[in-house]
């Protein structure tokens, strides 16, 4: 039990908890923004959809809060890691070491901050009703005859508005570059690939985190332009 404290007190440690948090973030924002697409397929199939996720029930929980664990252990393992960083760098180097670095690696621990900041909104929008609860009364009449919350009403009402439309693809922009860095940062804490395949890696996650800003924001601008009623 001792040795297993140490190995994750230890910065190499750290770096693992981070690798696995954020691959199960990594995971679930892909699936999350799947899931989401289905508004250009019409309500009674997002609307089928938020049934079916729904009626998990105690599994959906589960999910939930082994997501929550998982971003809380991210985030504060992320402080910890800086803040060792910064105390045995306590001088800084006469040259910028950060000039070669990419933009994403320069600003994670920022977008980590204000990915913190959007997630707490988006639930309190999305899933708890509270920001704005007159998008959380409609319903919906499925084809098998259930009454369920119409989830579709509710994004599209959401997104309607200009300042959260526009906050939602800022905040992509974030997501995008944060990811556009993790999938190489994870792949290389882990050791799953050789050093000489890190290019390849950095190109993937370029990609992947270009992929997730492209879908998640052609949701709020389908909508705010019109296309999607």
């Amino acid at each position: 039990m001792t040795l297993s404290l140490d190995f994750f007190r230890s910065s190499i440690g750290k770096k693992i908890i981070m690798a696995i948090t954020g691959f199960i973030w990594f995971g679930f924002v892909i699936l999350h923004m799947v899931g989401n697409l289905q508004v250009f397929q019409g309500p009674e199939k997002l609307n089928t959809y938020a049934k079916f996720l729904k009626d998990l029930g105690p599994l959906l929980w589960v999910a939930r809060i082994g997501l929550i664990v998982a971003f809380v252990a991210h985030v504060c393992t992320a402080i910890l890691l800086k803040l060792e960083n910064s105390s045995a760098r306590p001088v800084s180097y006469a040259k910028n070491s950060t000039i070669q670095a990419s933009v994403a690696s320069r600003t994670m621990a920022y977008s980590g901050l204000l990915l913190l900041t959007f997630l707490i909104y988006h639930l309190a929008h999305f899933t708890l009703g509270y920001t704005n609860p007159d998008h959380y009364t409609h319903e919906y009449i499925l084809k098998n005859g259930d009454v369920v919350h119409d989830v579709y009403a509710m994004v599209i009402l959401g997104f309607q508005d200009p300042t959260i439309s526009i906050s939602y693809i800022v905040f992509m922009v974030f997501l995008a570059l944060h990811f556009s860095h993790a999938l190489g940062s994870m792949l290389q804490t882990l050791g799953i690939l050789a050093p000489k395949h890190n290019p390849a890696i950095q190109k993937i996650s370029t990609g992947l985190g270009l992929l997730v800003f492209i879908g998640n924001c052609s949701m709020p601008l389908s909508i705010l332009l019109g296309y999607v009623r």
